[in-house]
């Protein structure tokens, strides 16, 4: 079974008995309770249901994504941990690739007074950054999505043009295999910038380490630090360290 239809059977679910139980689910999919608890994180990042203590209970009454005006907000935190931290990689005069992701969008309230370039595919990052005269920021054109992300054959054609000082990663998953995310338009995209940057820097809070997705970004070794929060266990940060990977614990 692909992970869609699991998540789509979890939807049914949810919507038949108004709660599910990580430990049920886990027993009915015959997957461990870590792997059912990573399905309802990025179920919950993308707004279809709410994550409880022990499984889940519906986002909205029809279960539909929130919006991206809800999903990209505050932020939490340990994606705020993780943002102040990664902003301040970022040097006067560089150009940087900052995408679409929600840890993306709480990068943008710690971004340096300095002058610098960004190069983005998110439509909500353009629309904060247009507003900061300190910074020079360039859109890629393609297809539109309902997320407002753009990672299309004509995205991928754009991003290629530009040569980056440092690209921050964000995937659905991180593991001593690499950066993974659940579909291959957007892995594509992602790997090309990652080739066109001198310095790749992957966020990723604690909910993220220690799983594999369906396709992977790019490899461990292709990356030059990682950033997480506090709550990722030690182990799992012996884990990756063990790939000659520098791991940055920002604290929150």
């Amino acid at each position: 079974m692909f992970s869609e239809e699991r998540r789509d059977q979890i939807l049914n679910l949810l919507e038949a008995n108004g709660r599910v139980f990580a430990k049920e689910l886990a027993e009915m999919f015959q997957m461990s309770i870590d792997s059912i608890r990573r399905d309802l994180s990025i179920m919950e990042e993308n707004g279809l249901l709410k994550r409880t203590h022990g499984g889940a209970i519906p986002m909205t009454k029809d279960s539909r994504p929130a919006p991206p005006a809800i999903r990209f907000g505050e932020g939490d935190v340990y994606q705020n941990a993780i943002a102040k931290s990664a902003a301040s990689y970022i040097q006067q005069n560089d150009s940087v690739f900052i995408g679409g992701a929600a840890q993306n969008f709480v990068m943008l309230k710690y971004l340096p007074q300095v002058p610098f370039t960004v190069v983005t595919n998110s439509l909500r990052v353009a629309d904060v950054l247009r507003e900061n005269h300190l910074v020079q920021t360039y859109f890629v054109g393609g297809q539109l999505k309902p997320s407002g992300n753009v990672t299309d054959a004509l995205a991928h054609e754009f991003i290629r043009q530009f040569k980056f000082d440092t690209c921050f990663l964000v995937g659905g998953g991180l593991s001593s295999r690499g950066i993974s995310t659940l579909t291959p338009e957007v892995a594509a995209f992602h790997r090309v910038i990652a080739q066109n940057s001198r310095t790749r820097i992957c966020l990723a809070s604690h909910n993220k380490i220690g799983f594999d997705l369906f396709i992977t970004i790019v490899s461990i070794d292709q990356l030059d630090l990682i950033i997480t929060d506090e709550e990722t266990p030690r182990d799992k940060i012996a884990n990756l360290e063990a790939n000659g990977i520098p791991v940055i614990v920002a604290q929150a």
